[in-house]
């Protein structure tokens, strides 16, 4: 290819609006070959990307920045107008999501820890997203009550076909305060867009229960996604030492924690002799050792046919890209991706060119987009 036609090509592709990429590897995978393409590096933290209908992407960075990828470049200028997050511990800015009428209203809702002189939270707010800046920012969800600790945050969301947004809060490292329905920790919270409880909540009708709230007993959820058939919502948790999870939400349930477990306490030592007990669900699908899961999203592109349907989930600790295979609403198998890489993989999302998108966890973290060999 000549001067001329590279420029040629180079245009065509910021036409479409594609990424630009720095660099390509390629792997393997039981069903697929694919390449790995860096569109942007050195984000701190990234943490949530949202994809918006001009093409471009809007990515949260842990120390608070939201960041703009346009025509496959990192803009130097974060966007303006965000809350301040705490950024302590394992808080700060968080997730992303774009209300299911964005195109017309262009709002968004942002989760992100916070402090106040009663301590640290989770809370999530709506703006406007306008001319790289946020407008009328609005809180209109705030877990209570607060506390000195600066783990386990959650902060995960997901919209179902209804338009209620579901919200994930961890129990802030103190495990009890999952099974109390009248503490906001430890849980899954489903709001309309102007965080009051959305109908059928099972608090709505038991005084015992927070009017938020939609499931309980949930350690740390940090990856939440909507089955692209049935609309349910699943999710994954962190559990301590062995026990990270994958749930099948429903309205008024129990997961457990920390009465049951697979897991056990990270001295050694057991947190519970029960991994089972009525009342309490059991897991889809479990880890015993622990991958620290984080991130999670349906395939649902036509890129890479043979992986439709399949979940795919990134893990820290384990530092990997894991593809489940789905059937009749259970895992049949496991197979473990992209180990050689060697990087934390905090979000995965599928994008609408068909192809998966990774954030990976560092001070230097990267967007990755996984495409096919050829």
């Amino acid at each position: 290819m000549n001067f001329i036609q590279s420029l040629i090509a180079l245009s065509g592709l910021l036409f479409l609006g594609l990424p630009l990429v720095t660099a390509s590897q390629t792997f393997s995978s039981e069903d697929a070959q694919f390449r790995l393409e860096t569109v942007a590096e050195g984000l701190e933290h990234p943490w949530g990307l949202a994809f918006l209908p001009d093409g471009s992407m809007l990515v949260t960075e842990r120390a608070g920045r939201l960041r703009v990828i346009q025509n496959g470049k990192l803009l130097p200028q974060a966007v303006w107008g965000l809350p301040a997050p705490a950024v302590s511990g394992q808080g700060g800015l968080l997730d992303i999501i774009l209300h299911p009428d964005f195109k017309e209203n262009r709002t968004l809702f942002l989760s992100y820890a916070h402090r106040s002189n009663r301590g640290m939270t989770t809370r999530v707010a709506r703006a406007l997203f306008e001319e790289r800046a946020l407008k009328n920012v609005t809180v209109i969800f705030e877990a209570l009550p607060r506390s000195n600790t600066s783990r386990h945050f959650g902060g995960r969301m997901a919209f179902d076909a209804s338009g209620y947004l579901y919200i994930s809060v961890g129990d802030r490292g103190e495990m009890d305060r999952a099974q109390d329905t009248r503490d906001d920790a430890g849980g899954v919270h489903r709001i309309t867009v102007n965080g009051e409880p959305a109908p059928g909540n099972p608090g709505l009708d038991d005084p015992n229960i927070n009017n938020t709230f939609f499931t309980w007993g949930n350690r740390n959820i940090q990856g939440m996604t909507v089955h692209p058939e049935t609309g349910d919502i699943w999710t994954h948790e962190h559990g301590p030492r062995g026990g990270d999870e994958i749930n099948i939400l429903n309205a008024g349930t129990n997961y457990g924690w920390p009465e049951i477990t697979y897991g056990i306490g990270y001295s050694g030592l057991p947190i519970t002799l029960d991994t089972k007990r009525e009342g309490m669900a059991q897991p889809l699908h479990y880890w015993d050792p622990s991958i620290a899961p984080s991130g999670m999203a349906f395939y649902t592109g036509a890129e890479f046919p043979k992986w439709q349907g399949s979940l795919f989930v990134g893990a820290l600790k384990l530092r990997k890209l894991v593809r489940l295979e789905i059937e009749n609403g259970k895992v049949v198998s496991e197979e473990d991706l992209l180990t050689s890489l060697k990087e934390r993989i905090r979000d995965v999302r599928t994008g609408p060119d068909g192809t998966l998108w990774l954030l990976t966890d560092s001070p230097q973290g990267k967007v990755y987009r996984v495409v096919p060999a050829q």
